[in-house]
């Protein structure tokens, strides 16, 4: 009996570990900057990233400024993602605008902050939405229903603790 706990913990902590590395695709869409280059480019790069950030938060949305969209959370131990949206001026007249996604969850997010990333990135330069992997499961919220689902500098954070 000594030895069959630790067994069953191990098991059960192995269960909990994430399940697979990062698709080096998405990666690389969600680590890329997303500057744009002239106001009217990035006055609708910022409306696409507050449009974005509204479709696909869990939480409400708190702040919306010119530099800064914030959502609350993360909170309560959930696997729904929080954001944090930044829009920086650069010294050659460019903008970038970071993206940082985290969860108040110790088995992971839903959806995964990398996959959110690429998809908000993407979403934001071309006004097309694309799927996240995982999006679909609303298991924290009660929710079972999907949302519609779209597609800077800053990599997301994997956990609440982690950039």
């Amino acid at each position: 009996m000594k030895r069959t706990l630790p067994i069953l913990l191990c098991a059960a902590l192995a269960a909990c570990a994430p399940r697979g590395q990062v698709n080096p695709d998405v990666m690389q869409i969600a680590t890329a900057p997303l500057t744009c280059s002239d106001k009217p480019q990035c006055d609708i790069w910022w409306q696409r990233a507050q449009d974005w950030v509204r479709g696909h938060s869990m939480y409400e949305v708190q702040t919306v400024t010119d530099s800064l969209i914030q959502t609350a959370g993360p909170g309560g131990g959930k696997r729904a993602l929080a954001y944090e949206i930044t829009k920086t001026s650069n010294g050659d007249g460019t903008t970038t605008i970071g993206f940082a996604a985290h969860c108040d969850s110790s088995i992971g997010c839903k959806p995964d902050p990398w996959a959110a990333g690429a998809a908000f990135k993407q979403y934001v330069r071309t006004g097309i939405e694309q799927s996240i992997p995982g999006s679909h499961d609303n298991s924290d919220t009660g929710d079972t229903g999907t949302a519609p689902l779209p597609a800077s500098a800053a990599a997301p954070a994997a956990s609440a603790s982690a950039p």
